[in-house]
């Protein structure tokens, strides 16, 4: 009996050892996180940077990076979601994150509001009065413009704080035009496709008076995406191109203004710097017109989220909020060009710091800055525009092409039970 003991003792001490051996060895647990960066090689490079000092600055998480390009990557995800199989950490456009919430793809943030607080409105994707995604940086669109070339002409150089008017700004269309110094007044960047439309241009729209549904309930788009106000945003962007003044066969490539052959351009700050090397201090980055209801300009870019299945939401939190630290929003802004989500990392940033010639664009973005509308609906809303608009520059019935607009989101909405 005393050896059956003896050996009793022995083995739950073996065992003892064992269970202590594994938790003071025990490997760190696995997170993954899915990026949109694959062909975006300085973009990757600070996320796999902020990757490794995350996973070397403690041991109980370890974070796996895939990434993919950007024209697969949503349906990745969508696919993804109907095999729940979502990674931990991903990240999603700005406007698609409601759609995503809605769907539950992903869960509420836990990141604290002494955190968030920071950063500007249009980094924080909140849905339903909650905290759902966070940017690191965000964009901002200006009219890109010379001042030898106002000023040769006579045209008053805007302020944020004293926009052109709509009749201003026709004018001023105008008078490029019978200049004859140039091939076309205005580039818009209609020879891009896809998300740019909404992005760029429904905040013009919403300049007339019009939207892309209504924000009260966002149940309907009838009397707002083509009503009164709406109709004369569609004959006046249709007359962009039946007067001349934007060449309605565009490219994508927009090298007409650093040509020479364009006075103007409508242009996000991705583009700044080649500009400002071909223009210098000449270059000015000028606000959108006001037709009436302010001066508006898209925003809200890439954001990072969590899973709502994943089992390691508080890692995927910490990594997040490890993600926000000054001196990497200001390497994004370094590397890809693009506005830092807080005032502070600005003013460390080359780009956006006191003097620098870029310095307007965050200004642009906090004053004039709009998301585009916060609803699951979105994505129908953003691709019934685009054939809106596009209908419309080709020569379509402004109201026709508006009225199918509607019909297709309506039906959407309805269809979905209005994504409550």
């Amino acid at each position: 009996m005393r050896f059956a003991k003896t050996i009793a003792g022995v083995a739950i001490l073996a065992t003892a050892a064992v269970s202590l051996g594994t938790a003071a060895y025990a490997a760190p647990a696995q997170v993954t996180l899915w990026t949109h960066a694959a062909g975006n090689p300085v973009e990757l490079k600070v996320i796999q940077k902020i990757t490794t000092d995350f996973n070397a600055s403690q041991k109980k998480y370890q974070v796996f990076i895939k990434k993919f390009p950007q024209a697969d990557y949503n349906e990745s995800v969508v696919a993804a979601a109907a095999s729940n199989s979502l990674p931990d950490i991903l990240d999603m456009d700005g406007p698609n994150m409601p759609n995503w919430a809605w769907g539950k793809y992903i869960q509420p943030l836990s990141i604290p509001s002494s955190v968030t607080k920071e950063f500007m409105p249009g980094t924080q994707g909140v849905y339903n009065g909650k905290l759902y995604s966070l940017g690191l940086y965000d964009a901002a669109c200006a009219v890109f413009a010379r001042k030898s070339v106002l000023n040769d002409l006579g045209i008053r150089i805007p302020t944020v704080a004293k926009p052109w008017t709509g009749a201003e700004f026709n004018a001023a269309l105008k008078t490029i035009k019978a200049s004859g110094k140039f091939k076309y007044a205005l580039d818009m960047g209609t020879g891009w496709t896809g998300e740019w439309y909404p992005y760029g241009f429904s905040p013009w729209l919403q300049s007339f008076g019009g939207d892309l549904i209504n924000r009260k309930g966002y149940k309907t788009a009838e009397g707002t995406l083509n009503g009164a106000a709406a109709v004369t945003w569609g004959k006046w962007w249709q007359g962009l191109f039946t007067q001349g003044y934007v060449n309605p066969k565009e490219t994508g490539g927009r090298e007409g203004f650093i040509s020479g052959d364009v006075a103007l351009q409508f242009n996000g700050n991705w583009a700044a710097t080649d500009a400002y090397k071909k223009y210098g201090d000449d270059l000015v980055f000028l606000p959108t017109p006001d037709f009436g209801n302010g001066a508006h300009i898209g925003t809200s870019s890439w954001q990072w989220g969590v899973s709502a299945g994943s089992k390691h939401a508080a890692a995927a939190n910490a990594w997040i909020k490890y993600a926000t630290q000054t001196k990497y929003l200001v390497a994004f802004s370094n590397g890809i060009g693009l506005i830092p989500a807080t005032a502070a990392a600005a003013a460390k940033s080359d780009l956006y710091k006191a003097g620098s010639p870029y310095q307007v664009f965050p200004s642009l973005s906090a004053k004039l800055g709009l998301k585009r509308p916060p609803t699951p609906g979105y994505p129908v809303i953003s691709k019934a525009f685009e054939k809106a608009a596009t209908d419309i520059m080709n020569g379509g019935d402004v109201k026709t092409s508006l009225d199918t607009a509607v019909d297709t989101i309506n039906t959407d909405l309805a269809s979905n039970n209005y994504y409550k």
